[in-house]
């Protein structure tokens, strides 16, 4: 039952992809940022299986506890089964509580989910067809961002630098020229996962073969990417508001200090506090500041993003700005740099939730 004058959001999160865990870190933190005098939450988890359970949506059950990842299974709440609404009026959850109710029937949906089958393009679209307004990106957008080699290529057509890479489909090997033309060391990765699942750093060619193998087990189609020796830049993006400019925020630096060659899922979400140090906002001479946050912005508005993005950069000894990856969705747990950044530029966790929310229903369904 919607409780009048609240706007009801439906937080999905979990899903199909490597990233389930930190999807539901990132939904606990948003579920505690939201205001319950303003907004009545609909937790909807996603086990790995592809089912929909609508869950009790206790962030304290959706942290980090003791090194483990929390999950969504089957016993985390009431089934839920999706359908098509006879009515036409979007689709329709059939609990069995309740009887059937209309997703629809919520006023906006945020999607926290990561990596495939949530941050790519999927739920955006069904959620398009259910005519449902939504946080982030719109279809092509999170499709493009989610696959590093066509963020690539529409980033670079807009002038913005990137380093030197290689595609491997399915089947295919990297050739000797083309291994002349990357030189070592190499990463290697799934052109469609985030949180650095998958990744491996190849320093000798002899470790290609097994790197590839580790990365198709994620994703058939690979990258593989020469190193940019450099420092890692982060800038967070916002829509802006009313149709406005987008807007970058402060830029954040990640430093592995510790036990980990790079910036890897454990360095990320596990040992955070441990191995890495984070300048908040980056010490970067100004001229060089203000160039990621143009490329940042440029990379954005090239990808037709929309609602929010984390631009990832390195900046080489000699002040050179490469672009890494797009992220339409980034991580929104306690230690993610998103909200890091945003909190450093004046917009505290909270508020950044709610404009978030607000953009999206300004925003709207449909074509824009």
């Amino acid at each position: 039952m919607t409780t009048p004058g609240k706007t009801r959001v439906a937080v999905v999160f979990g899903g199909r992809s490597p990233e389930h865990g930190i999807s539901c870190v990132s939904a606990g933190s948003v579920i505690g940022a939201l205001d319950p005098d303003e907004y009545e939450v609909v937790p909807v988890g996603i086990t790995r299986a592809g089912q929909w359970v609508l869950t009790d949506g206790d962030p304290g059950s959706l942290a980090i506890q003791s090194r483990r990842l929390p999950e969504i299974t089957a016993q985390s709440g009431v089934d839920l089964v999706l359908r098509a609404d006879p009515t036409g009026n979007g689709l329709m959850v059939l609990d069995p509580v309740d009887g059937p109710r209309a997703l629809a029937d919520v006023d906006v949906v945020f999607p926290v989910l990561h990596g495939a089958y949530g941050e790519d393009g999927t739920i955006q679209g069904m959620l398009e067809m259910a005519g449902i307004p939504y946080v982030g990106a719109n279809v092509f957008a999170s499709a493009a961002a989610m696959d590093k080699e066509f963020t690539k290529k529409l980033c670079a057509a807009e002038g913005i630098p990137i380093g030197p890479y290689a595609v491997l489909r399915n089947g295919m090997t990297l050739s000797e020229a083309e291994k002349e033309r990357l030189g070592l060391p190499v990463f290697v990765k799934p052109s469609r996962a985030g949180s650095s699942f998958g990744i491996t750093k190849v320093s000798d060619w002899a470790q290609l073969d097994a790197a590839v193998a580790v990365a198709r087990q994620i994703d058939p189609k690979v990258l593989v990417e020469a190193a940019v020796v450099g420092r890692e830049i982060e800038c967070g993006v916002l829509e802006g508001e009313a149709g406005g400019t987008p807007e970058a925020s402060v830029l954040a630096e990640v430093r592995v200090v510790a036990d980990h060659e790079f910036y890897d899922f454990e360095a990320k979400y596990i040992d955070s506090d441990e191995v890495c140090e984070y300048d908040v906002p980056a010490n970067l001479p100004e001229r060089v500041a203000r160039q990621v946050q143009e490329y940042a912005v440029r990379a954005f508005t090239a990808l037709d993003c929309a609602g929010l993005a984390r631009v990832d950069f390195f900046v080489t000894p000699e002040l050179d700005v490469y672009l890494n990856e797009i992220n339409t969705m980034p991580g929104f747990t306690p230690s993610s740099m998103f909200p890091r950044m945003w909190a450093a530029s004046g917009l505290e966790y909270p508020k950044l939730v709610d404009r978030l929310i607000r953009t999206a229903l300004n925003r709207g369904a449909g074509l824009h």
